[in-house]
């Protein structure tokens, strides 16, 4: 556990950065509890119990990147903890404390330690919940522990209900254990009342399903993540030597990494969702599986060499460590995102004049403006109607094409805020196809500014429309907007 909270604290404010995922989270947390529940009856219902956690946290602590981190590497550490716990009871000392180091090392696991988003306590719920079937299935436990289990699972589905998947990975673990009827009885009670808690959710947030029409189809070239994991898993599984009715690390660990995968993967035939990081628990798994690997490697060199035996886990560690130190550093540079929301405000700062008007290509990029308002203090936003809070959105209702251009061609100075050229995509949408064609006829660029993803380009009103001229050295915003 303080291992991983070590790696987590390292780099967290990724210098001061904040990329659009994160930016949905930070300006969510600082509306009012009524604005994120009527916000929810619009967008991001499957979100909800994380945004009142992250509002709540926000108005102790107060914005800012270690308020917005802090609970993922937390939450990390306590998922590798349970690891830790449920390896050493199911093989041993080096195969508990090899797998909890070894859950922070992984770079996914790497990458949302630092995220300011739900599925590091995901993780956290879902290693908890496993601890807690272990538990069961070894002493016996009683109602009050599988109340715990089943609200845990609740829990884990309220921050994500794709976190159900680690159902049916515990039914297989029952299954391969030959757990006796009365643990499948109470098992399934558990599970059913965790799920009918959550169903509610589930269907209201399928209402949602528009949010997630940016995940592509599921294609090979994607598969190629999960079978490098299951065969790193399926060879951990085998050192673990299965025996079909024994509890084991390779009992548990195997479904929990594949099942997951698996049932993601086939949800995506029917609708593209194949995203990692809504299956991110599944690392757990692995973790437990490359733990019971170690011991195993521990316990061929004892004989032969039994005092340079115990060295050889935290040995492991330090070559993984080295090895994938350049990942590790990559991946707490601003770099690592798409974009920085919070990297172009001060060049907006800088460039903007009083009175000058501010659009935004596509309108989701109005997140810049929201989570640095100060910088955006005194232009006026042509195409806003309706704000985020207003609308219960995360962007906002903007006006119709025709209001758009009738208040553009009123403006003398116009700041447009959009993607940088590697990172954009073509402009889509009417709005945006209005906004780049009077743009185009009516003005000129005067300053181009990108920085980590984001770009501001200031456009002056020509004297003469039509001449389409720009100054030299100056290029079209990302090869769609001149």
């Amino acid at each position: 556990m303080v291992w991983t909270l070590g790696l987590g604290l390292w780099g967290l404010s990724r210098k001061h950065s904040v990329w659009r995922d994160e930016a949905a989270t930070w300006q969510v947390a600082q509306r009012s509890a009524g604005e994120i529940w009527h916000m929810l009856g619009q967008v991001d219902a499957v979100h909800g119990l994380y945004y009142l956690l992250m509002h709540v946290l926000f108005k102790y602590f107060g914005p800012g990147t270690t308020t917005l981190r802090l609970p993922s590497v937390l939450a990390m550490a306590a998922a590798a903890a349970c690891v830790a716990v449920v390896g050493r009871r199911l093989a041993g000392f080096w195969a508990g404390l090899g797998g909890g180091l070894a859950l922070g090392l992984i770079p996914s696991a790497q990458f949302f330690l630092q995220e300011g988003r739900p599925y590091a306590l995901v993780a956290a719920g879902a290693g908890g919940a496993t601890l807690l079937l272990v538990t069961l299935l070894q002493r016996h436990g009683g109602a009050a522990r599988w109340t715990a289990y089943g609200g845990v699972i609740l829990l884990c589905a309220l921050l994500n209900w794709l976190s159900l998947l680690i159902l049916p990975a515990h039914a297989v673990t029952l299954v391969w254990t030959r757990a006796r009827p009365g643990e499948w009885t109470r098992w399934a009670v558990a599970s059913a009342s965790a799920v009918v808690c959550a169903l509610p959710l589930i269907l209201f947030s399928r209402g949602q399903s528009d949010q997630l029409s940016w995940i592509p189809p599921l294609t090979w070239h994607m598969m190629i993540g999960p079978a490098v994991l299951l065969a790193i898993g399926g060879l951990g599984a085998l050192l673990d030597r299965p025996r079909s009715g024994r509890l084991s690390v390779a009992s548990v660990g195997l479904p929990m990494l594949a099942v997951p995968q698996l049932g993601l993967i086939s949800l995506s035939l029917i609708q593209p969702l194949f995203v990692d990081r809504y299956i991110l628990f599944s690392l757990l798994g692995l973790a437990l599986l490359i733990g019971t690997g170690l011991d195993a490697a521990v316990r061929a060199a004892r004989p032969r060499f039994p005092r340079a035996s115990k060295w050889l886990v935290p040995a492991a560690v330090a070559v993984a460590v080295v090895a994938l130190l350049p990942q590790s550093l990559a991946k707490r540079s601003p770099a690592s995102r798409v974009d920085d929301v919070l990297a172009i405000a001060a060049d907006v700062q800088r460039l903007k004049n009083t009175g000058d008007a501010v659009l935004f290509v596509p309108a989701a990029r109005r997140d810049t403006a929201l989570v640095s308002p100060r910088a955006f203090a005194g232009l006026r936003d042509i195409a806003l109607a309706e704000s985020p809070v207003a609308s219960g959105t995360l962007k906002g209702e903007e006006a119709g094409p025709a209001r758009i251009r009738a208040s553009m061609l009123t403006q003398r100075r116009i700041l447009l805020v959009t993607d940088a050229a590697p990172v954009a995509r073509p402009v889509s949408g009417q709005r945006d196809r209005v906004k780049a064609a009077v743009l185009r006829e009516y003005f000129t660029i005067v300053a181009d500014v990108q920085v980590r993803g984001r770009r501001v380009t200031v456009y002056e009103r020509r004297l003469h429309a039509g001449s389409g001229r720009t100054r030299p050295g100056l290029h079209p915003v990302h090869g769609h907007l001149p």
